[in-house]
């Protein structure tokens, strides 16, 4: 790198830094991005740009420490800087640290993934290669030249505490990654992107208290982990009153996770790897699942090749004592593998597609088992085009173990696809809205063509179908669907008479017919 580049790299330039804030952090990231763009999929951008986003962040963090302790006991900074025993947080060894990584003129990939892997292997909380899950040594992608430029790119900010306007920052700064490329990593990796006021809004409905043990069984980055702790402290609390934890399958998403907690500074979060369904992580000593007070997720809809039959051949834990749905729609044994989990008292939160509400044949079995049961608290409606990879309108439902004496025998519906405002052709739930949702749920009050308490008596009169606009005047004037829900129902019936071709081909082949 040029000695001018390296002046800016070792802080020379930033230490009278503005705050840092929330807009400025966005455009520098858009602008690495533009760096990778032509050498990595766009759908990739947000794993290299979040490791050194993460690299850096602790550098400087480091660096801040270093000062407090050195000012705090009159220690000499350099003696604070080799002496790991004085660090509390993350210690960086010297391979990792920022001077040395913009020091390099060539092979600069590998000296990123050393770097990475020396944090790794110097720090417990880290574990099991949270960083070097991204190659950056890989020069038929990414040149040195283009490394060059990225590495030169982030040390034009510094990110510590000090500098930061908002603590939470980071964890926004990854969601604008994932919103800006979701199309992308949706198509290309499976992953769906859960907006943060959605996120905002179940946390709030369903509410997690300090004493909580919280899990989302597929926690993608986070995301419903962190807000949880972060509503505990806004109702009075202290995040570390509150026990989080999470799995999630996909690699790359998995690691950004952990990487995303640390830099909430929620260290004690613990989030495991690997697929819920066939090797859940969290399993007692003796063998029994663990129970949780509160679960939220927004698991991947209408999932494609779910481990059926897996579960078919293999499942210990009983997780699905209503029915398995069908193998290409695992919607339904998701959200049993959650009331699974429950505690006693416990109540979760899942974001799913509309078509659980009113899809038939063995999916409609299991919806009707589950009603019975009363284990379903409120279904609520949500506005089409919220979510990034698709404009299905998608649902929350809310399931509660301890129902009390007044939510017995029923379910609250909450119609709101009307609530949201739109911005650049895309929907998003505005302050006010996650407002009116919560206090419509909280107080299950009959509010016209918005909220309405129903029996199950009068459910299984409509043949146990959730969709809310049965149930609630959607229009004011008349009992006309919304063409979105008139649309997916008719995908949906489409799904169903090919699933019934395919099954009367299999019987009509198993007889030696033809057709």
């Amino acid at each position: 790198m040029t000695d001018a580049n390296q002046q800016t790299l070792s802080g020379v330039g930033v230490d009278e830094q503005d705050t840092l804030d929330l807009d400025t952090l966005e455009s520098h990231l858009w602008e690495a991005a533009d760096i990778l763009r032509g050498s990595i999929d766009a759908a990739d951008y947000k794993n290299y740009i979040f490791g050194l986003l993460f690299l850096k962040r602790i550098n400087d963090r480091f660096d801040e420490e270093t000062e407090e302790i050195a000012e705090e006991y009159d220690i000499d900074k350099e003696t604070v800087r080799g002496e790991r025993d004085l660090h509390e947080e993350f210690w960086v060894p010297d391979r990792a640290r920022w001077d040395h990584i913009t020091s390099q003129t060539d092979n600069i990939g590998e000296a990123l993934d050393k770097a990475l892997i020396a944090v790794e292997d110097e720090n417990d909380v880290i574990a099991d290669r949270v960083l070097s899950t991204v190659d950056y040594n890989d020069k038929d992608r990414l040149s040195d030249a283009t490394l060059d430029e990225l590495v030169t790119h982030f040390s034009t900010h510094r990110y510590r505490n000090v500098d930061l306007e908002d603590p939470d920052i980071f964890g926004r700064a990854y969601e604008y990654l994932i919103r800006q490329f979701a199309d992308d990593a949706g198509k290309k990796g499976g992953e769906f992107y859960t907006p943060r006021e959605v996120v905002q809004l179940l946390v709030e409905c369903v509410a997690p208290e300090p004493g909580d043990r919280v899990y989302d069984p597929c926690c993608g980055s986070g995301g419903m982990l962190i807000y949880s702790g972060q509503h505990v402290r806004d109702i009075g609390g202290d995040e570390d009153d509150i026990s989080l934890y999470g799995q999630e399958k996909n690699l790359n998403t998995w690691a950004i996770g952990q990487m995303n907690v640390l830099l909430h500074e929620m260290q004690d979060a613990k989030i495991e790897k690997g697929d819920t369904i066939t090797d859940p992580k969290f399993v007692t000593e003796h063998g029994e699942l663990e129970l949780f007070d509160v679960i939220l997720a927004n698991p991947q809809w209408n999932q494609k090749k779910w481990n059926k039959e897996w579960v078919q051949e293999n499942e210990p834990y009983n997780r699905f004592p209503y029915g398995l749905p069908p193998s290409n729609r695992g919607d339904w044994a998701w959200i049993q593998l959650m009331v699974s989990s429950l505690s006693e008292t416990g109540k979760a939160g899942v974001v799913m597609d509309n078509g659980v509400l009113f899809r038939s044949r063995t999916e409609g079995k299991i919806r009707k088992e589950i009603i019975n049961t009363d284990l379903i608290e409120t279904v609520i409606a949500l506005p089409e085009n919220l979510f990034y990879n698709t404009s299905s309108p998608g649902c929350i439902l809310i399931l509660n173990k301890n129902k009390s004496e007044a939510k017995s025998g029923n379910i609250q519906f909450i119609y709101a696809e009307n609530k949201h405002g739109s911005k650049r052709a895309q929907n998003y739930l505005r302050e006010k809205d996650i407002e009116s949702i919560v206090d419509a749920y909280q107080n299950r009050e009959r509010i016209e063509h918005f909220s309405r308490v129903v029996s199950i008596d009068e459910i299984e009169d409509n043949n146990y179908n959730l969709n809310v606009s049965r149930y609630i005047d959607t229009t004011g004037r008349n009992n006309t669907k919304p063409v979105p829900e008139i649309w997916a129902e008719i995908t949906d019936i489409e799904r169903e008479q090919d699933e019934i071709t395919s099954e009367l081909a299999e019987s009509f082949e198993h007889f030696g017919y033809e057709i």
